[in-house]
């Protein structure tokens, strides 16, 4: 008896914090990690519930999209979305964390041309196929591969697929150094995309700096500094007024105009005929599974995916 009341208070008991719901756009300093900075603004806004958007490394820096609250659940399609970077690549020394954190492996004293580089970029341009760091939080046989590669044992990770759409060389430093601009889909490791330009250019490498600029709708503009974020003795918490609306996650998303009539019919799981939507369907969506967002005048009713002919609900965020 007493377990189950103990159960049953458990069940009953309040979450901790404010029910908070939205974005809080974040410029993540180097040296901490994603969990770390959700951690802090948690106890910042005293919120019950809070995740991120899109892993960054301790070493690098930029855009963290933070979800409060009802904002989480759009977290998946945010982590789907375009990512933009910039990152510095050190030639001559190959790290074993393949970012400047790491211990050297390997080094070089061929310095390729920018002709060189250039040449090398369009093999990793497109949908290719990529090697994971060691130091990466992918499962091998139940556990994370950068415990495995603290504990001294050898991994050997598969290629695994990667769409980047862009790769461009912007600045050649000095003869060591010279940095990137990658737009790229979801799962693309910046560190291996380094790390195998620097081999298919003839040396080795790592990645020296890494910022994100854009992470979906989101931009650099927009992010604050953490430490803005973080009261001090002498500072009051944050506003809640900073949090952007949840459905700003999803404008980046393509936008398709339904009837209240087929907005009803997708509300209760029907699959719709395209058929139905020649000439509305827009441009931007990809006809064979990318997302649209469903608005019924100027109301966002929810998420439908496209393929195989039909407009499928996918998550419905309307209510009533």
């Amino acid at each position: 008896m007493a377990g189950q009341n103990g159960y049953r208070g458990r069940q009953n008991r309040k979450p901790k914090g404010r029910p908070l719901d939205g974005w809080l756009i974040v410029d993540k300093p180097t040296g901490m990690g994603s969990t770390d900075v959700v951690t802090k603004l948690k106890r910042a806004f005293d919120a019950q519930k809070v995740g991120h958007g899109g892993t960054l490394d301790p070493l690098a820096t930029g855009i963290l999209p933070i979800a409060f609250g009802a904002a989480t659940k759009a977290v998946p399609y945010v982590m789907d979305s375009t990512k933009v970077y910039r990152f510095t690549l050190k030639m001559g020394d190959e790290r074993d964390s393949d970012d400047a954190d790491g211990k050297t492996i390997a080094t070089s004293d061929y310095r390729p041309t920018n002709e060189q580089i250039e040449a090398a970029l369009p093999a990793f341009r497109g949908d290719i196929m990529q090697v994971p760091p060691i130091y990466s939080a992918i499962k091998v046989n139940g556990e994370r591969a950068y415990d495995l590669a603290r504990e001294g044992q050898e991994i050997q990770l598969q290629p695994r697929p990667a769409r980047v759409d862009r790769f461009e060389l912007v600045e050649r430093v000095d003869d060591d150094t010279a940095v990137f601009h990658v737009q790229s889909g979801k799962g693309v490791y910046m560190r291996s995309l380094a790390r195998d330009l620097a081999r298919a250019a003839g040396t080795v490498g790592h990645i020296a700096a890494l910022r994100r600029l854009r992470v979906g709708p989101f931009r650099e503009e927009a992010a604050i500094p953490l430490d803005s974020l973080i009261p001090t003795g002498d500072t009051p918490p944050p506003s809640p007024a900073l949090l952007l609306p949840v459905t700003t996650a999803l404008d980046d998303i393509p936008a398709l105009a339904v009837t209240e009539a087929e907005a009803a019919r997708l509300s209760f799981g029907q699959e719709l005929s395209l058929v139905e939507f020649m000439g509305r369907v827009p441009q931007a969506a990809n006809p064979d599974g990318g997302l649209v967002r469903v608005l019924s005048g100027e109301r966002l009713m929810g998420l439908c995916r496209l393929g195989e002919g039909l407009l499928r609900p996918e998550r419905w965020l309307a209510r009533g």
